[in-house]
């Protein structure tokens, strides 16, 4: 396909995009392989440029997604012209185990030749392992936990108020 241009960009510059998506938490490792491979091709076939792929791994969703409480979540920060995330997101949308993407412009006229690659095929290899992330905390054993605190606190930061009051009173009955 041709590379569709934006008379907003600048001659030989491209734009930097990163992408999240979230595949289905059952999706073996070489699953998740053919998955990045597909990104990648698109994104080279399109004449952009890899910068990062990574897999932050299993972690739990913030509300079910398609009956799923967990997904694999995996990263993607690349260079491209203007169609690319178009065609990044047809094709994600073709695939059965994608659960959800999202892709965000981080910065526009950027020379491709200033931009290293952190990719190589051993940082492709990483980036289809997946592990089981350590979860945070859920929203409520946070609230449990910050209503045990107040149960164990008597609410009383200063000792010597019940003097100050006995004081004022002793004053008044002199007057």
């Amino acid at each position: 396909m041709a590379d569709i241009q934006s008379l907003a960009d600048a001659p030989g510059k491209q734009r930097e995009y990163e992408t999240i998506f979230i595949l289905d938490p059952d999706t073996a490792n070489d699953g998740v392989a053919k998955v990045n491979e597909r990104v990648k091709s698109v994104i080279e076939g399109q004449g952009g440029k890899v910068l990062l792929a990574d897999n932050w791994g299993k972690r739990r969703l913030a509300y079910p997604v398609a009956k799923h409480q967990r997904g694999i979540y995996l990263y993607w920060q690349y260079l491209g012209t203007a169609g690319l995330v178009r065609e990044l997101e047809r094709n994600l949308r073709m695939l059965d185990s994608v659960v959800r993407y999202l892709t965000v412009k981080i910065d526009e006229n950027v020379d491709p030749e200033a931009r290293p690659s952190q990719m190589d095929d051993e940082a492709y290899a990483r980036a289809a392992e997946t592990f089981e992330a350590p979860d945070e905390p859920e929203a409520d054993e946070l609230a449990a936990a910050s209503n045990d605190d107040l149960d164990n606190d008597t609410g009383d930061t200063d000792d010597d108020t019940d003097d100050d009051v006995d004081a004022n009173a002793s004053d008044n009955e002199g007057e």
